[in-house]
């Protein structure tokens, strides 16, 4: 079993790609977040359909940032102090 944790549902793509290629079966991949938007959610289903997802919440969507909406906000600019607010 193979757990991929990642930010957005085309970095999870390519993490899930990367560890198909060196031999991992896809049906043995979970992808584990813990907010998803339905746009992410459907770019990895769509490409790996028998991939396990295991998420906590799928919000509303993306905004025009491509950031989830309502979401809980940006964890690593609040972490690092970097958000503009």
């Amino acid at each position: 079993m193979c757990i991929v944790c990642v930010w957005a549902g085309n970095s999870a793509v390519q993490a899930i790609r990367l560890l198909i290629s060196k031999g991992v079966p896809e049906s043995n991949i979970i992808f584990l977040n813990l907010i998803s938007a339905p746009q992410g959610v459907n770019v990895v289903c769509k490409r790996f359909p028998r991939i396990k997802i295991v998420t906590s919440e799928i919000e509303m969507g993306l905004n025009d940032k491509f950031r989830v909406v309502p979401g809980m906000g940006e964890f690593g600019d609040r972490y690092f102090g970097t958000d503009d607010e």
